[in-house]
């Protein structure tokens, strides 16, 4: 097959947790966010004794900012480039949002790279273009700041933001600190691609995760997604919306577990 990636690689922000030598799993996170939102994630995993891999997207975090637009295809370049740099040959993928989007796009058209697949509160076809590109002309005029409060009214259920007003502002930080750059041409790789079409060359162990109260990427896109990839499977998580692995870390964190150590 073709590689689709003949773009320059960013040398993404990452860390690293849990022994050199375990499986390798990678935590790909949400537009708007940064590998902070995957702290209750860490700790569960390297005790199941996987080496967890987690990184900022370009343009995210601490990664740095190259002009856009981008294409999918640059933001599983980079992911691939990362994985070279750290000597793993083949992870497995846990992904989120946007991230879902690139360990779709990897499985896709790098089987070989992937090893079991978590897609968490994602979509192959997240509504039209013009509402991304809207959204990033919107970014690039106002910045982040602009789009901070609806991001995470999307990201939260009400409740859990009446009930936890300092994770809910931390949260909030970080999509206002996020590069206007980077998000919106973020915001253009997720209008420009297209994923459908390859969902059923996916041949990695595939579980896909939704939040029952996800107004972003309700649990039809997660429905569409498992009935696409041969043999995946589907769980709905019962109070969560967009960023589920924050709001409800111990539902989704148990899932992931137990799809990663399944017997092949």
């Amino acid at each position: 097959m073709s590689d689709p990636f003949d773009g320059v690689p960013a040398e993404v922000h990452h860390a690293e947790h849990g022994p050199p030598d375990g499986p390798a799993v990678v935590l790909s996170g949400s537009l708007g966010s940064d590998l902070t939102m995957w702290d209750p994630q860490v700790g569960p995993l390297v005790a199941a004794g996987f080496r967890v891999v987690r990184y900022d997207h370009r343009g995210h975090g601490a990664s740095p900012v190259p002009p856009g637009p981008y294409r999918l295809a640059d933001l599983a370049g980079d992911a691939t480039a990362l994985l070279d740099r750290l000597g793993v040959r083949r992870a497995h993928w846990v992904g989120l949002s946007l991230g879902g989007m690139v360990g779709m796009w990897l499985a896709a058209h790098r089987p070989e790279r992937v090893g079991r697949l978590v897609l968490c509160c994602t979509s192959a076809a997240p509504g039209p273009a013009e509402g991304w590109t809207g959204r990033a002309a919107a970014v690039r005029a106002g910045g982040t700041e602009a789009v901070a409060d609806a991001v995470v009214a999307r990201w939260f259920t009400p409740g859990w933001r009446a009930a936890d007003p300092a994770r809910t502002a931390r949260h909030r930080a970080v999509v206002a600190a996020t590069p206007a750059e980077g998000y919106a041409s973020c915001c253009e790789a997720i209008a420009t691609m297209r994923l459908t079409d390859v969902l059923p060359r996916i041949t990695a162990p595939t579980l896909v995760l939704s939040g029952a109260e996800d107004p972003a990427t309700p649990p039809e896109h997660g429905e569409r997604i498992a009935r696409a990839v041969p043999g995946a499977r589907l769980e709905v998580v019962a109070g969560a919306a967009h960023l589920g692995t924050a709001e409800r870390p111990g539902r989704f964190t148990g899932a992931v577990l137990r799809h990663l150590e399944e017997n092949p």
